[in-house]
């Protein structure tokens, strides 16, 4: 299977004199690719202005703010102004990628013989779960509104993933259903 690249990266934090209690001072910016939310460590050229929730090229090609991608962030490295920005930035790029949602509504797996892709989502249980199976195997669905219209008293399904990324991020989790 091909590795998926970020072609883009928006900007959750940037540390001019990088992180306080290490030995060597680089500058750091503390990133969220735009397409597959992989969390990075780029490393800004000199002399170039960076603004926070700023789109920066990382790509193949020519870069104009980036010199090089320092690689994956850990949560633990995380700031707090990163967490904040996170919360604002996840919803605004998921807005455009509905159809990841429904994408894995529509394919979610089982993880093992006791749990199931779908139940990683805050406040979905095993119930939801066979509701959600029953109802795709009728007819797979087509939107996110069909997915709240056809399963009663179900969590929003945006919002669940939408934490559900948040969470993959900022905490160490055992399954990863969203993040690069």
């Amino acid at each position: 299977m091909k590795e998926k690249k970020e072609e883009y990266a928006i900007v959750l934090d940037y540390l001019p004199y990088g992180y306080p209690l290490e030995k060597e001072r680089v500058p750091i910016i503390q990133a969220i690719g735009t397409d597959y939310f992989t969390p990075f460590e780029l490393i800004p050229k000199r002399d170039v202005k960076i603004e926070l929730k700023e789109k920066v090229y990382i790509g193949k090609g020519k870069r104009d703010k980036i010199y090089s991608i320092k690689g994956k962030l850990s949560p633990e490295k995380l700031t707090e102004t990163a967490k904040i920005n996170l919360k604002e930035v996840v919803p605004e790029l998921l807005a455009n990628k509905s159809e990841i949602v429904v994408k894995f509504f529509n394919e979610a797996e089982a993880i093992n013989k006791r749990l199931h892709s779908i139940e990683l989502l805050p406040n979905f249980g095993k119930k939801h779960t066979r509701e959600i199976i029953k109802a795709r195997e009728e007819k797979p669905f087509e939107s996110i509104e069909e997915i709240k219209k056809r399963i009663k008293n179900l969590p929003d399904p945006l919002k669940a993933v939408e934490k559900r990324i948040i969470e993959e991020i900022t905490q160490k989790v055992k399954y990863k259903l969203f993040t690069g």
